[in-house]
């Protein structure tokens, strides 16, 4: 509150000039006409003038008081003194505010060495986007999204899931739309951006602007985005280009500066996956080829141009294929309450799924592989939790069957 004072103590000390000016007046122009009338009426206030200047050389009494670090203790948990100055610095903290508010900075280097401990096989995409994450965050003004990105390649590779561990490692919350819930036009757009004001729903927010009030910074993950409807696409354009979206109940705009968007399709997986391998270290030719193939499978030309950049996901090959399938597998078992216990499965059992994976060709998928082991290993695992047991490894019985024992 001395700090609030100390702003108006020019005020207070104009004051007191103006009234030395006015005496000077009297004493040596008292015929002046305007004058008397303005020295009268300042006689007749004179016990408030008198009042706000002893207030005014009391709270510069203070002022120096609290500059000095002489301020009394008592007046410390007072009214006079702010909390933040009382109990740290409230200047650093505002410095601190104010400087946080212009800019975010990330470290790239370790985004990207996080991702890729978690996401196998796509280490150049993890490279790329944590580099084009880092650039766009540092930008203090920019008018739209932080990044308007597109995952392109063949299914299985795990788009979604880096989508998912990006916003994880950003600290931001996720915003998951399935596009193929939204392949009709009306409708879909109410569900997103909400109904028009005076049909029914309109006193209720869209999942997509209620999650963008809510949360402004949140990673909005569209999947599969090329089945939306074109007028959902549409209606995302704004959000792309200007920088907000518009509520259709009461017409608010919602900013989606502090945003990041990230779009997943499976449309022309082998034309991409050709590109990927073609243009590996030529970014610019990368894109422009891939809005090609984009565009000539039909892909909306609209949000074509809104995209900020264009990550192709490749097939996963080898020991990918090896360490997805181990990954996922261990993730089924904590789904029971268990663990795997150190070098826990049967190296046999990741070959069989190789196998199986190589022979599905195109159509074949980490997920599907794993749910075949779940359906047979369901009942052991059922039967190793009702038994209290807390570490488990798979492997082969004598009838080729994957089985789950106990391990201490």
């Amino acid at each position: 509150m001395i700090s609030a004072f100390g702003r108006w103590m020019p005020v207070l000390f104009a004051v007191t000039a103006f009234v030395s000016l006015f005496q000077f007046a009297e004493d040596h122009w008292p015929k002046a006409p305007v004058v008397p009338s303005i020295i009268s009426g300042l006689r007749s206030n004179i016990a408030y003038i008198a009042g706000f200047a002893l207030v005014g050389w009391l709270l510069l009494a203070l002022g120096w008081l609290y500059e000095c670090s002489r301020l009394p203790t008592f007046l410390h948990k007072g009214l006079l003194m702010d909390i933040l100055d009382r109990l740290t610095n409230r200047q650093a903290i505002e410095d601190g505010l104010a400087e946080a508010e212009n800019a975010t900075f990330i470290d790239a280097e370790s985004l990207s060495k996080a991702m890729k401990q978690r996401v196998v096989g796509q280490d150049g995409v993890c490279d790329d986007i944590s580099a084009q994450i880092r650039r766009r965050l540092a930008l203090s003004q920019r008018g739209k999204p932080v990044g308007v990105f597109l995952f392109a390649g063949p299914p299985g590779t795990g788009k979604t899931y880096l989508a998912k561990v990006l916003a994880d490692e950003l600290e931001r919350p996720l915003l998951h739309f399935d596009m193929t819930q939204f392949a009709s036009g009306s409708y879909s757009l109410s569900q997103l951006f909400g109904m028009t004001k005076g049909y029914v729903g309109s006193d209720s927010y869209g999942k997509l602007t209620a999650g963008l009030r809510d949360t402004p910074d949140a990673v909005v993950l569209l999947d599969e985005i090329e089945k939306a409807h074109p007028d959902v696409l549409k209606a995302f354009l704004t959000a792309w280009n200007d920088g907000f979206v518009t509520e259709r109940s009461d017409s608010r705009h919602i900013v989606t500066t502090s945003a990041i968007f990230v779009l997943t399709s499976n449309a022309a997986t082998d034309r991409l996956t050709e590109l990927a391998e073609t243009f590996a270290g030529e970014p610019d030719m990368m894109r422009s080829s891939a809005v090609e193939a984009l565009r000539e499978s039909l892909f909306a030309p609209e949000v074509l141009n809104r995209l900020d950049r264009i990550f192709v996901f490749r097939a996963l090959q080898g020991l990918d294929v090896a360490r997805v399938a181990a990954l996922e597998i261990e993730d089924m078992i904590r789904s029971y309450g268990l663990e795997v216990v150190n070098q826990g499965i049967d190296p046999q059992i990741i070959l069989t799924l190789m196998a199986r994976f190589k022979k599905l060709g195109k159509s074949s998928s980490s997920r599907d592989l794993v749910r075949v082991i779940e359906e047979r290993l369901a009942d052991s695992l059922i039967e190793a939790k009702k038994c209290g047991v807390k570490a488990i490894e798979l492997s082969f019985d004598g009838e080729q069957r994957v089985v789950a024992r106990a391990r201490v």
